[in-house]
């Protein structure tokens, strides 16, 4: 009777740690909140074979979900393409014009990954789709910076990542210009997020 007992109690206790443990894996999955003052977007792209060229998007906002310790993520990130910043008004207004961003039509561009790569604990990639003038395309970020810490001058936790990729822009219905001005762009972006509560 004893012995069952102890079989029956140590079954239980194994239960118990197995449920606890997963509901830690579980809950391991953080999210966080783009912090507008340190988020954009750039895009390069060669000029007239003259220059590279470089503007922002002043406006990004969105939400990140990674899991450490599971090694995986989400991601959901909206582009104001209104907020197109090339330095020059006159620009601004031309690049936004139908030919181009169509501001009017398609006043957003969107990002939403849910598959993050990892190398060890640092995260490496997101494999998603960008959103662009209506056009959905698959696409690759390469992250090549990316830390999780506590922030120094709020103390509260916040991930920060830069991350890259190459697209066409002809496959986005914007190819005016190809091949004079560049169809090869290169987009750049700069993501800090706090931990939401």
């Amino acid at each position: 009777m004893q012995s069952k007992l102890f079989i029956n109690l140590c079954s239980t206790v194994t239960f118990i740690c197995s449920l606890s443990f997963n509901m830690q894996v579980m809950a391991a999955a953080e999210n966080y909140v783009t912090e507008p003052n340190h988020t954009f977007a750039e895009f390069s792209y060669n000029h007239l074979g003259l220059s590279n060229q470089t503007s922002r998007f002043n406006t990004v906002s969105g939400t990140i979900t990674i899991d450490p310790v599971a090694k995986t993520g989400k991601a959901d990130i909206t582009i104001d393409t209104k907020s197109v910043d090339t330095s020059s008004s006159a620009f601004n207004n031309h690049i936004q014009a139908e030919d181009y961003l169509s501001t009017t039509q398609f006043p957003t561009a969107t990002f939403k990954s849910d598959k993050f790569t990892f190398s060890g604990d640092k995260l490496t990639g997101m494999q998603g789709v960008l959103t662009l003038k209506g056009v959905s395309k698959p696409v690759t970020l390469e992250v090549t910076n990316f830390d999780c810490k506590k922030h120094p001058m709020v103390g509260v936790d916040f991930c920060g990542a830069n991350a890259i990729t190459k697209v066409k822009r002809s496959e986005f219905n914007m190819g005016k210009n190809v091949p004079a001005v560049g169809d090869d762009v290169t987009i750049r972006i700069a993501i800090e997020a706090k931990k939401s509560s």
